[in-house]
């Protein structure tokens, strides 16, 4: 589906940061939580390893005249703009993104909130203070792609879902660095799968 908002600018004063937030899948909310570590125990006696944590990844940027919260997360109503949807997707099938209860929404939300924020595992990582990155990864956003969520259908080897929405923006912006991986003893199902459209776009032929 095609971006829905518009986005905020950057003017290059002072006051300028984007963080990174890792905070544990489920979070608050029980039903999640236990289907994440059922997934989790599936996917580690598939693979024979030890299960992991479960995170997912939002950020938080701030100019010298707003605060934003960035995240995908289900669409609850209508009122989008309210929450600064820039963007929205199908969740398990195209078929059925036509109901808002099988949609997703890429929320860049000025003075918004994160809900499970105060339940996350690690304290923020901060990703820049620079204005002209800082910029750049907000002006990305109606750029974001939107596969289903929960599918693999653009062949990246791992579904999409919020991690690599978030991961996708941080290589495509040049934030992407080593400190940016999921806590030790965690991962974050969908994170390659940003990093690799990013690296596939970088090199497709212009033209």
């Amino acid at each position: 589906m095609r971006a829905t908002g518009g986005l905020p600018g950057a003017d290059g004063a002072v006051g300028h940061e984007a963080m990174l937030l890792w905070l544990p899948l489920g979070a608050g909310q029980p039903v999640v939580e236990r289907s994440g570590r059922a997934y989790e125990r599936l996917c580690a006696w598939r693979e024979a390893r030890a299960p992991l944590d479960l995170y997912h990844a939002a950020l938080e940027v701030t100019t010298p005249t707003a605060r934003y919260a960035i995240e995908l997360a289900p669409v609850p109503d209508r009122n989008g703009r309210t929450r600064g949807v820039v963007g929205e997707g199908a969740v398990g099938s195209r078929w059925l993104g036509g109901l808002r209860w099988f949609r997703y929404e890429l929320r860049c939300w000025r003075d918004g909130v994160i809900p499970d924020r105060d339940l996350a595992g690690t304290e923020p990582r901060r990703l820049s203070e620079d204005p002209e990155r800082v910029a750049r990864l907000l002006g990305l956003l109606p750029a974001v792609p939107h596969p289903v969520w929960g599918r693999d259908e653009l062949g990246l080897g791992e579904m999409w879902n919020s991690n690599a929405a978030v991961s996708w923006l941080l290589a495509t912006s040049g934030l992407l660095t080593p400190s940016t991986r999921p806590p030790p003893g965690g991962r974050a199902p969908g994170w390659d799968a940003g990093v690799a459209l990013a690296a596939r776009s970088a090199t497709r032929p212009l033209g």
